[in-house]
């Protein structure tokens, strides 16, 4: 007999949405006194959307934390937008909510963990769009020509390196 009722969906589900509620809050009124947020996501799930040299860095899973310098957050239904500060470099960054694999605020000790699904990692985020995504696309290929356009010796860095 199949599950219908599919308590664990519901469960994470609801635990996903106070995850939402927290960044509403947040949003709407800053950081409270303490609280501090880390989140944890798949950069690699449906809607993510990252700089390419983030998502090459962190191909699996990136942490961030939402503290004294975030700016533009924005929380939707599916997800939410924050601008965050990458080596003095702002970059937009888009998460659906069904991405994050982690949620904590260590100022109260409190901590979520969540199980990526097919059905959780839907893209809902705002500005994940179709445009970036052929930006995107469009940013690889042009890199992937150049690098082939290229042509030289290949330097292995030991000799570079202090002993």
């Amino acid at each position: 007999m199949k599950d219908v009722l599919r308590y664990d969906r519901m469960v994470e589900l609801a635990l996903r949405g106070v995850v939402r509620e927290a960044l509403a809050v947040a949003q709407s009124k800053g950081l409270p006194g303490a609280h501090h947020f880390y989140i944890t996501f798949r950069t690699r799930s449906a809607g993510v959307d990252i700089p390419a040299y983030l998502a090459e860095r962190y191909p699996e899973e990136m942490t961030i934390v939402l503290e004294h310098q975030f700016w533009d957050l924005e929380v939707s239904e599916g997800g939410f937008g924050v601008t965050l500060s990458f080596n003095n470099k702002s970059e937009r960054l888009t998460v659906p909510f069904g991405a994050i694999t982690a949620f904590a605020d260590p100022s109260v000790k409190f901590g979520l963990q969540f199980q990526i699904t097919d059905e959780t990692a839907a893209p809902a985020a705002p500005g994940g769009s179709e445009k970036k995504e052929k930006e995107k696309e469009k940013e690889k290929e042009k890199d992937k020509k150049a690098a082939e356009a290229k042509s030289g010796e290949v330097v292995t860095l030991d000799s570079f390196r202090k002993k």
